[in-house]
């Protein structure tokens, strides 16, 4: 009989079966992997393990984001480059400036969705390993913590640069494709991007202002509820030194 089948089929005990929930700290939180319920009272949800096991979800949610971005928005660019069609005759009233800037931008898109895609490659096994397991008990054997910064620039790599280089890109590739038929189509890509650039970089900073809102009202909660409970361990300090101090009168007394 394997360690799984000991912890999951009911039968006589076997030398395998203190093996069957194996979770080291089972005392301090309840794991799944050990078969028993996931942690539902408030006290444990505020563990510095449970802390860290919730930012390494977040972690994982961003890299996997993040490669998928990538990875599609880096197509995209690599397909744009090898299907555009030029005129190579000296007819063409294409601006050479924006041939440059239509090889700088496609260019710099596919480098940074690259990096980010590296990034999310590199990282996110070693995260999936330990959070597949989901044992909160080894949540200290994951680098989320410790390669933090690197999951933000990934993140804002693929999320925010990156997405602006594809816009800009969608705007020069309207300018080099349909100048030499309509210089209108061409001035109207860049009309109508100008707004949504606008509507994208005011969502951006709203979406990123109001995340650190919510973030330093939580930490303010948190520091309001340990000053509380500090206060709360000083009261019972204090009246335990008044009861000792009145029994020692009483037995003075007697």
């Amino acid at each position: 009989m394997s360690v799984w089948s000991g912890s999951t089929v009911p039968g006589p005990p076997n030398r395998y079966s203190q093996y069957s929930n194996w979770c080291p700290k089972m005392s301090k939180h309840k794991c799944v992997m050990s078969g028993e319920a996931p942690i539902q009272s408030d006290a444990g949800l505020h563990t510095p393990a449970y802390l860290s096991w919730r930012k390494l979800q977040l972690s994982r949610a961003k890299l996997k984001a993040s490669s998928k971005t990538s990875a599609l928005l880096s197509g995209f660019a690599m397909v744009a480059m090898v299907e555009v069609q030029l005129n190579t005759d000296q007819t063409s009233k294409v601006p050479k400036e924006m041939l440059v800037a239509f090889t700088v931008c496609t260019t710099l898109l596919v480098a940074v969705h690259m990096l980010a895609l590296m990034i999310s490659t590199c990282i996110l096994p070693n995260i999936e390993a330990v959070g597949n397991l989901h044992s909160i008990s080894l949540v200290h054997e994951s680098p989320h913590e410790r390669l933090h910064w690197y999951i933000e620039i990934a993140w804002a790599f693929s999320t925010l640069l990156g997405l602006i280089l594809f816009l800009v890109e969608i705007a020069i590739l309207c300018w080099v494709k349909f100048y030499d038929l309509s210089e209108t189509a061409a001035w109207s890509a860049c009309v109508v991007l100008i707004p949504v650039m606008i509507v994208f970089l005011a969502f951006a900073i709203h979406f990123y202002m109001s995340l650190a809102t919510h973030k330093y009202e939580v930490t303010v909660t948190g520091i309001k509820e340990l000053e509380l409970l500090k206060e709360q361990i000083e009261m019972g300090d204090h009246d335990g030194r008044m009861n000792n101090l009145t029994l020692l009168d009483q037995g003075r007394v007697v």
